[in-house]
């Protein structure tokens, strides 16, 4: 490959419940191919990890990778959360782009991104699609609709410097990071539970419907504190009583 591929952005990638040390050590490389530098997994099978470390052409990657027991733990620090997904077995609660389309919101933001990749059988859970701001597909036949996850990361990447090659012009628009937007969907949970608008019995699931919405919302960076602040007074009230 030539030297000039130019990532026009901050890109995280995201492997979540990987056991096979081959599919992280592929995917590791293609960071590497295309000049990334920040992979993360979360709660990875140990032996697999270990193992993948020694991946030829991805060590250095692997060797910087940091480890979570949360996505929420590893999206702390991502303001634009983009899912993969093969668009079959489930229900998204997301409009589902195809790749190319979804990429061209990727590759103009101003901001970390992350790239979410589910594990080798199951893919991307409920829960972890509920963190998500969009969801991409790559388009393959429906015969085989998955891809290995190596290559899958691979065609991501390379989707995002397909056209790229300048550095993308600051967005108005400044998204909070995840961490404040997990406060937000957090506080607002505990209201609708203190107000009696959900039970303890179905708090996981508004918990993911909760989430999805406060992403729909699109808070800015600059409002994420004074929806917080709102957020704290109505629960403090609601204690006092």
């Amino acid at each position: 490959m030539c030297n000039d591929t130019y990532i026009p952005t901050e890109i995280t990638v995201v492997l979540i419940d990987t056991r096979n040390p081959l599919n992280i050590g592929s995917a590791a490389r293609a960071l590497a191919n295309f000049g990334v530098t920040d992979l993360r997994l979360v709660n990875p099978y140990d032996v697999a990890f270990r193992e993948a470390v020694s991946a030829v052409g991805g060590a250095p990657v692997l060797q910087a990778a940091r480890v979570f027991e949360t996505l929420a733990e590893a999206l702390a620090d991502c303001s634009l959360i983009v899912g993969t997904t093969a668009g079959q077995g489930r229900i998204a609660q997301h409009p589902v782009d195809r790749l190319e389309a979804g990429m061209a919101h990727v590759r103009g933001f101003d901001g970390r991104v992350a790239l979410l990749f589910g594990s080798e059988k199951f893919g991307l859970s409920n829960e972890d699609l509920s963190f998500c701001h969009s969801l991409i597909r790559i388009p393959t036949v429906p015969e085989t609709p998955s891809m290995n996850l190596g290559q899958a990361v691979a065609v991501c990447l390379f989707e995002i410097i397909r056209e790229g090659g300048s550095p993308p012009v600051r967005a108005a628009f400044e998204s909070p990071d995840g961490a404040d937007v997990e406060k937000i969907t957090s506080l607002l949970k505990d209201v609708l539970l203190e107000s009696g608008y959900t039970n303890r019995t179905t708090s996981i699931s508004t918990h993911e419907k909760v989430r999805r919405w406060v992403r729909r919302l699109r808070i800015s960076r600059r409002d994420a504190p004074l929806v917080l602040g709102i957020l704290r007074q109505i629960l403090w009230k609601f204690h006092r009583q």
